[in-house]
């Protein structure tokens, strides 16, 4: 996530990680016969729901006024 210069990429990359510590918590849920897990995946989706929407329309609102979803183009307009 640190190298990509592409905000959909580095959006995909923190999804990924979101992904994989739920697969974490439900293995540890199942291997120790506990619902705390599984009650932490279902919050953590919901999360990560409410990211993707939010996300994606800045991402949107970001490449419809500079024309470009670079993060390096991005810091040049700071200001």
């Amino acid at each position: 996530m640190l190298i990509r210069r592409n905000a959909i990429l580095v959006f995909m990359s923190v999804e990924l990680m979101l992904n994989a510590a739920n697969l974490a918590l439900v293995a540890f849920a199942r291997q120790w016969n506990a619902v705390d897990g599984h009650l932490m995946v279902f919050f953590v989706m919901t999360v990560a729901a409410a990211e993707v929407a939010v996300g994606l329309a800045i991402i949107v609102a970001i490449y419809r006024t500079k024309r470009s979803i670079s993060i390096d183009d991005l810091h040049k307009f700071e200001g």
